[in-house]
């Protein structure tokens, strides 16, 4: 049996709201009490723009039929060195094909070719699935938990790791 084909990757557009919009929002179905807000996410009126404010960047994952199926954005973040990673969400009918590696390694690509070193994420408590792909990439979790007092009573657990490929 052929292995399926990964849906392509290229940047964000600041078009590509909407999409990103539906791709979280059905994330977010798929947990109880974690509804999806469009006010909580005021960046998807430009995404691309946004993240390429704040030094990063955004990747989008489109299939065949030209839905947004899979995202990564990344950003410097206030330590010198460090970059966080934001909208890491892939389509259920996605998981376990490698869509979500193939972003991280791009987004790792970004992050050594702009001179940084630490990765750190931010990752919903009730996110158990994400948890196991970011310790099965080397992230460790951080002390603490953080409350964002949003619709979803959302806490967050921290992770953090040094990016791959950078001597320290």
């Amino acid at each position: 049996m052929a292995s399926p084909t990964l849906p392509s990757i290229r940047p964000g557009r600041d078009t590509d709201g909407p999409a990103l919009a539906r791709l979280i929002s059905a994330v977010f179905s798929e947990y109880e009490g974690c509804p999806y807000v469009p006010e909580e996410f005021p960046e998807l009126a430009a995404p691309a723009s946004h993240y390429a404010g704040k030094g990063g960047a955004l990747w989008v994952a489109e299939n065949d039929a030209g839905e947004v199926v899979g995202s990564l954005a990344v950003a410097k973040a206030l330590d010198a060195g460090t970059y966080e990673l934001f909208k890491v969400y892939v389509a259920a009918g996605q998981r376990g094909t490698g869509l979500a590696q193939t972003l991280l390694e791009g987004g790792y690509d970004f992050i050594r070719s702009h001179g940084g070193e630490r990765v750190v994420l931010w990752s919903d408590t009730r996110f158990l699935s994400g948890h196991r792909f970011y310790r099965r990439n080397g992230f460790r979790r951080v002390p603490g938990i953080r409350a964002l007092h949003d619709a979803a009573d959302t806490l967050e657990f921290g992770f953090a790791r040094d990016c791959p490929g950078v001597d320290r």
